[in-house]
């Protein structure tokens, strides 16, 4: 049985995803602040990547997947994260790690597949680029980059956020001439569960097949939630259309694990199990 150590597991993203595949794999997670829930669970470990070594834990764990869904400093990041590619280079294991459309921020004239060059110019988005370009020095069966838009959802924190500014009467910031792609919490983690159930590599993109301007995406949710006179304040940051969006093409998954913005927007009224 795969045993699988998923960093970052009290955060939102790794959360679910240990929720997918606890039932099905040897699954444990690492949370970093004080909490009883967590220290009761004999699978969850405490871990601050600012004060400790990754590399113990995995020594003593010796997880064939890892997946990586921290967040927090950049600079343990990513020490973090060579420490992780000096483990798998000796061990029969492989890192999954989560990673952004921003590693695409500079080029914003048309949307983004698995195998375009990467250009950022975002700290967020050249840091992701870092660990990408580490990963990409190993052979293809030791990791799987997984590039993930904007996550949607109910109950997840952009939801909660938008509901929290509607009730503040507070300004909604919307990007008119922005072009993105989405996804939802229960689709990701499902495609999550198929790349490592069927041993998937290489480079996915784990967004909806189609685009919406970012206009149109807050519109329709906010329709959907049935929360009247949203307060949007427009924000445009260039005379041109432009995108962010990290589309699938080469590293297709099966139809029923793709999605389309609209079914998107129809999660944010359907709670995740």
């Amino acid at each position: 049985m795969k045993k699988i150590l998923i960093i970052g597991a009290s955060g939102f993203i790794g959360n679910a995803i240990y929720k997918e595949l606890n039932s099905y794999f040897d699954t444990y997670g690492t949370y970093r602040t004080d909490n009883d829930f967590f220290e009761k669970n004999q699978k969850f470990f405490q871990y601050d990547m600012e004060l400790e070594d990754i590399s113990i834990l995995l020594d003593n764990l010796k997880p064939t997947v890892i997946i990586s869904a921290i967040r927090g400093n950049f600079n343990s990041q990513l020490d973090m994260h060579q420490r992780i590619i000096e483990w798998i280079k000796k061990h029969k294991s492989k890192l999954i790690f989560i990673s952004s459309a921003n590693v695409f921020d500079s080029f914003s004239n048309y949307p983004s597949y698995e195998y375009d060059k990467t250009l950022s110019e975002s700290v967020f988005g050249r840091f992701k680029i870092k660990i990408e370009n580490a990963l990409m020095r190993l052979p293809t069966h030791k990791y799987v980059i997984a590039r993930v838009p904007m996550v949607f959802g109910a109950g997840t924190p952009r939801i909660q956020e938008l509901k929290t500014l509607h009730d503040l009467e507070a300004p909604i910031e919307i990007f008119p001439n922005v072009i993105l792609n989405v996804t939802s919490i229960s689709k990701l983690t499902q495609q999550m569960h198929y790349i490592i159930n069927r041993g998937k590599k290489g480079i996915f993109h784990l967004g909806s097949t189609d685009l919406i301007y970012h206009f149109d995406l807050i519109k329709e949710i906010f329709d959907k939630l049935e929360l009247n006179d949203p307060i949007f304040k427009q924000v445009y940051d260039s005379n041109n259309d432009r995108y962010l969006a990290v589309l699938p093409k080469d590293n297709m998954l099966p139809k029923n694990l793709q999605i389309t913005t609209q079914e998107v927007i129809e999660s944010v009224l359907v709670k995740p199990k």
